[in-house]
C-alpha cells in the first residue's frame, strides 16, 4: 500500500509548503502529492503577452495568499528541494490543475532529473494526452507515470459549506454508480498508469474494474481512520491523506 502524503502533511504543517514535505518524510510517507499551476496573472484574457510561473498551490486563490505572506512555492524550487535530504527519499506526484502548460511542467522534471521518481496526476484529459506524447518523443518508456484523477469537478468537495453536503452525499450516490463504466471507457482511451479517484466513488466494482485492466488505483484525500481500514480492506494500491501518521498506524495495525 502505497503511503501518499496530500500536499505534504497540510493537517500538521500547512501543505504546498517544503516544511510540510519534510513533515510527512519525518512522519513516514512513500510519496508526496502537491498540486501545480500557472498563476492568474498570466491567463491569456489578463496579459496575452505575459509568461506566468508555475507555482506549488491548489487554486489561484492559494497562489495568491501565499504570495502575499511571502511564501510563493515554485515549481522549480520545489524539484530543486526533492532532490535534497530528507525529500530525496521518496517519490513525488504532480497534481496538474490547469491544462496548457503541460510541456514545461514536463520539461522541469526532466531536467531536474526526477523522471525516475515523479508521477502525474490530473483530471485534464488533455493533459495526460499530451504528456503521453511527450514521453514517447523523448523516449520514456518508463520512470514517469501518468494518473488520471476522477472525477472531474471544479471545487474541492471536502471544502464546501456542510449545509450542501447531504445533495453533495446524493449526488454522489448516482457519480459511485456510473463511475467503473466511465473510467472502464476512458482506459480504453488514455494510457495512464493509474487511476486516482475521490473516496467517495470508490467501490469493490471499480476496484476491480482498475485491477483487471492492469492499473493502480489511489485514492483522495481520506482523514478517517475507519475509512482508511475499508479500502485497505477492498485492495486499492494508495491512500492520500492529509494526516500521514493515521496511513501509518492503520496499515501497520496499530
Amino acid at each position: 500500500m502505497l503511503r501518499i502524503g496530500h500536499k505534504g502533511a497540510d493537517a500538521l504543517v500547512p501543505g504546498n509548503t517544503i516544511a510540510s514535505f519534510v513533515k510527512a518524510v519525518e512522519v513516514g510517507v512513500d510519496a508526496i502529492e502537491f498540486d501545480v499551476l500557472w498563476t492568474e496573472d498570466g491567463h491569456p484574457s489578463i496579459d496575452p503577452g505575459k509568461r506566468s510561473e508555475l507555482v506549488v498551490a491548489h487554486d489561484w486563490h492559494a497562489a495568491a495568499a501565499a504570495e502575499r505572506k511571502g511564501g510563493k512555492l515554485t515549481l522549480e524550487t520545489a524539484l530543486e528541494a526533492f532532490k535534497q535530504p530528507p525529500l530525496d527519499r521518496v517519490r513525488i506526484n504532480l497534481d496538474i490543475k490547469l491544462p496548457g502548460r503541460d510541456d514545461e511542467v514536463f520539461d522541469a522534471v526532466v531536467r531536474h532529473r526526477l523522471v525516475e521518481r515523479t508521477s502525474v496526476s490530473t483530471m485534464e484529459v488533455s493533459t495526460l494526452r499530451r504528456l503521453g506524447e511527450l514521453k514517447r518523443e523523448d523516449l520514456i518508456e518508463s520512470g514517469m507515470s501518468l494518473g488520471w484523477t476522477v472525477p472531474k469537478v471544479t471545487r474541492d468537495w471536502l471544502s464546501m459549506p456542510k449545509v450542501i453536503r447531504p445533495a453533495l452525499a446524493m449526488g454522489l450516490v448516482s457519480v459511485r454508480v456510473r463511475m467503473p463504466g466511465q473510467v472502464r471507457r476512458g482506459l480504453q482511451e488514455l494510457e495512464v498508469d493509474s487511476i486516482w479517484a475521490f473516496f467517495g466513488v470508490v467501490t469493490p466494482r471499480l476496484v476491480e474494474t482498475i485491477h483487471d485492466a492492469g492499473k493502480k488505483l489511489n485514492v483522495w484525500t481520506v482523514d478517517d481512520p475507519d475509512r482508511i481500514d475499508s479500502l485497505t480492506a477492498m485492495g486499492v494500491d494508495g491512500i492520500c491523506s492529509n494526516d500521514p501518521r493515521l496511513l501509518y498506524t492503520r496499515m501497520l495495525g496499530v
